[in-house]
């Protein structure tokens, strides 16, 4: 501990001992070395004292007496002993009677081998047992849901699987039923556990009464290899990869204090099968003849050597460059890749190519000088005590599980003050303060008015759609708390509108940050969420227009990095819709998709479909054929997470390591390595030979990474945050011009949910049946007054086109709204989005 930390002294088996005040013995007691049995204690949530494992002796001034050191708190000058002689036969007793009805069949338990109940029986149970009647019976296992499976046998009803689904993820849809021997946890009649977050309960589970379909008789943990690792997602959260015969098969979430607090969403703990599907691409293709030669007018794409597709992939390169310029070629994706493959596909593009037309986002994010120039803040900031945190983002339960976690522990736990400032409700509007929902288009005049501007209702009686009593009473909320932090979870609440609302909501936001700041307060920090699993760290390499590696623009770092590159690009190049708009008309000669598919993912999918029919050469690195790549003329097959190393930037711009621990499927290669052989064909030799000497070059070049040390990010627990960017937000000189409400139509917002048709999700089989149908959500203020029927079919109609599908009621969603997700597997919301207007109207009308 700190010396300006408070302590409080206690003694455990005889051994000094400095505990903080208010911590369970348990804890004190583990801190200390000292381990005390226990099956119902976690540390990430509330004690209730059911097993009874961890009775010891402790003497609090009253004389020793056995108690549960999990719901007891340290007190100056108490004595716990865990080895006397009453202890041992208390926690003899414990397991006797936990052993009363559980079966022993461990020898076909998919718990045996890690089970604590095993473990502990073992080492403090009685040996044998006394109890010779039948033990209770019951069906299983039963399904709780498609991933999980409960066998009721098993329960020792530690509470632990209740507590998580109440207490963490918000969904008490698990619970104790009946009474005494047939008390038992199910799930309520007709109601299965749907929650995104099921997966961790098999994973606190002590015994084998919860089980992952996935995993289910898989392996044995003896026969499992392993590695600590991070989880390509946006939270980079900090996760065990286990392995047996060169196949993952299980990933399980640690307990990482500044990241994901151990916790993982289904989505990510089971998209492991999508790494061993048939379906992956195992060496390389080019759309040409059966001998691997290349023919753009190929009508099928054929297997070839790894040395003919990177030659037609250099020949190609080089005759775009020699005809039109270096500008003629073009980079899309690449946030899905490790730190060291961005780097070297950048320095690929911008060092050797000469083109800066690179963009990682899809123009489903937000512009990255933006990101970059806002100061950043980090989880545990925005889940700081007595803080506030402003939601400008899609729903954190929807898009980034792990911190929609954290903020619910903040705000149920720890006194975080919420206001939501979003187009439609989210999975934590039933614990905000305030619930600022504003209409599409219109963020900036409710930032405005929240950050101490005129709060003044317009037209509608509104502000920007939000009640105007509820913005000044979140007006003078902040006001109130204006010495603690506050912090922005910035991102794109909605896809069916231009991020340029967005950034004129950030200027206001900056504005007032400015007169905290002035006053010597704490002024405002961002933490971006934006869509894709390492966008932030594409951004921190350079793979974004008028950006090097190490957050500085061409201008600031141009002549610096040249000397170690060669050379860079003088003018900035164009984002995503600008690459497709340039290839749709000509411009675009070869264009290079990093695990990116413009036909599936790209907000104007009309765009996309012309920019790739007029392409001469796409050029694409990907784990599995998808609508784009599968019109590429040369395909490489890339490795995936768990099969390559390298390190990972979360969206706080913590840099975590990624391990490896199976092979890549057939030759399928690191993107790095792809990068740095296709330089080469080029002329240019990077001189990489493993992804240490990436990161090497990284740490000498990028500004923000210096001393950096792989050595460094290995030895923190939790990794290290990168430095500020030296980029400074420049807000817009104009805001961008409010749309005119149409009396006679709904706005449409457009965002993610947890499940849809992406790539990873329609890979993984216990993934891929969870996404859901299509529906419109509407308020149902709004249905007398466009002229329908909740749960109606319908046909819904903007100035892009139309479509039926079914209606439904939804009171979070904000009147003259209509709400629908983006990248349904059944219909397809970029039907109906407007690309050249700045909000898109709907129009409701029966068939």
């Amino acid at each position: 501990m700190s010396e300006n930390e408070a302590v409080v002294n206690i003694t455990v088996n005889g051994q000094p001992v400095e505990a903080k005040p208010g911590e369970w013995v348990i804890a004190a007691a583990e801190r200390a070395g000292v381990y005390i049995p226990h099956f119902c204690y976690h540390p990430r949530m509330n004690s209730v004292g059911m097993c009874r494992m961890c009775i010891v002796d402790i003497d609090a001034g009253r004389g020793p007496a056995l108690q549960p050191s999990c719901m007891v708190e340290v007190s100056e000058g108490m004595v716990v002993d865990t080895t006397s002689e009453q202890t041992r036969k208390a926690q003899d007793g414990v397991l006797e009677f936990l052993l009363l009805n559980h079966p022993l069949d461990c020898p076909v338990c998919d718990k045996g081998g890690e089970c604590p109940l095993q473990d502990q029986t073992m080492a403090y149970g009685p040996g044998e047992s006394r109890f010779v009647e039948e033990k209770r019976h019951f069906e299983k296992p039963i399904p709780v849901n498609d991933l999980v499976y409960l066998d009721r046998e098993r329960c020792i009803l530690c509470d632990r699987c209740t507590r998580f689904a109440d207490e963490v993820a918000g969904d008490p849809l698990i619970t104790f039923q009946d009474r005494g021997d047939q008390t038992q946890v199910n799930t309520f009649p007709d109601l299965p556990f749907s929650s995104y977050f099921s997966g961790n309960t098999v994973q606190i589970c002590p015994v084998g009464a919860l089980t992952a379909v996935p995993y289910r008789f898989k392996a044995r943990p003896w026969d499992l290899t392993e590695v600590e690792s991070t989880y390509p997602n946006p939270m980079g959260d900090r996760v065990v990869v286990q392995a047996s015969r060169d196949q993952v098969l299980r990933y399980q979430g640690v307990d990482s204090d500044a990241v994901n607090w151990g916790w993982l969403t289904d989505k990510d703990r089971f998209a492991f099968e999508a790494t061993a599907s048939e379906l992956r691409l195992h060496t390389p293709l080019v759309r040409g003849t059966p001998l691997g030669r290349l023919d753009p007018g190929g009508s099928e794409l054929v297997e070839t050597s790894w040395g003919q597709a990177l030659s037609l992939a250099a020949d190609a390169i080089k005759a775009a460059v020699a005809d039109k310029g270096p500008q003629s070629v073009a980079v899309l994706g690449g946030a899905r890749l490790a730190n060291e493959d961005q780097y070297a596909w950048a320095r690929l593009a911008k060092g050797v190519i000469g083109t800066d037309h690179v963009d990682a986002q899809l123009d489903d994010g937000l512009p990255a000088e933006g990101v970059l120039g806002l100061p950043r803040a980090t989880i545990n900031r925005a889940c700081t005590p007595g803080g506030t945190v402003i939601l400008m983002a899609p729903d954190p339960k929807e898009e980034q599980g792990t911190l929609y976690l954290r903020l619910r522990h903040a705000i149920v736990n720890d006194g975080v003050q919420l206001i939501e400032l979003t187009p439609r409700a989210t999975g934590l509007s039933h614990l905000a303060a305030f619930r600022l929902h504003h209409r599409p288009g219109e963020a900036a005049a409710v930032a405005a008015a929240l950050m101490g501007g005129d709060i003044e209702a317009g037209p509608d009686g509104d502000i920007g759609g939000a009640s105007v009593s509820a913005v000044a009473a979140a007006a003078a909320a902040i006001a109130d708390r204006a010495e603690q932090p506050l912090t922005v979870v910035l991102g794109r609440p909605s896809l069916a509108e231009p991020a340029d609302f967005t950034m004129d909501a950030v200027a206001e936001l900056v504005r007032f940050a400015n007169l905290l700041s002035a006053g010597g307060r704490p002024g405002i920090a961002f933490l971006p969420v934006l869509h894709r699993g390492n966008v932030l760290g594409a951004l921190d390499m350079g793979l974004a227009p008028g950006l090097l590696p190490g957050r500085i623009t061409l201008a600031d770092g141009g002549p610096a990095l040249a000397e170690a590159w060669g050379s860079v690009p003088s003018n900035p190049g164009a984002d995503a819709r600008g690459i497709l708009q340039a290839a749709a008309n000509g411009q675009i000669d070869v264009l290079i998709l990093l695990g990116a598919d413009p036909l599936g993912d790209f907000p104007h999918r009309e765009l996309a479909d012309e920019a790739l029919s007029r392409v001469g050469t796409i050029v694409a690195s990907d784990l599995f054929l998808n609508p784009s790549t599968v019109r590429a003329h040369i395909v490489f097959p890339a490795a995936g997470f768990a099969e390559r190393r390298g390190t990972h930037t979360n969206l706080e711009g913590r840099i975590t390591g990624q391990r490896q621990i199976v092979t890549p499927p057939g030759t399928a290669r690191a993107d790095w390595a792809i990068a740095t052989e296709l330089a080469r064909q080029l002329g240019v030799d990077f001189g990489f030979g493993v992804p240490e000497d990436v990161w090497d070059e990284i740490t000498r070049v990028a500004p923000s990474h210096r001393n950096l040390s792989m050595e460094a990010i290995d030895a923190s627990d939790d990794g290290v945050v990168a430095a500020d960017s030296s980029i400074a937000f420049t807000p817009p000189e104009h805001a961008t011009p409010v749309p005119h409400v149409d009396a006679y139509s709904l706005r449409l917002v457009a965002a993610r949910r947890m499940y849809d048709r992406g790539t990873l999700v329609q890979h993984a089989s216990s993934l891929s049946g969870l996404a859901p149908t299509a529906v419109l959500a509407v308020n149902p203020y709004d249905f007398d007054r466009v002229g329908v029927e909740p749960g109606a079919d319908v046909q819904v109609i903007s100035n892009a086109g139309e479509m039926d599908m079914p209606v439904v009621a939804d009171p979070g969603v904000p009147r003259g709204t209509a709400a629908f997700g983006y990248n349904y597997p059944d219909l397809d919301v970029r039907d109906l989005v407007d690309p050249d207007a700045m909000v898109t109207d709907l129009r409701i009308q029966t068939r």
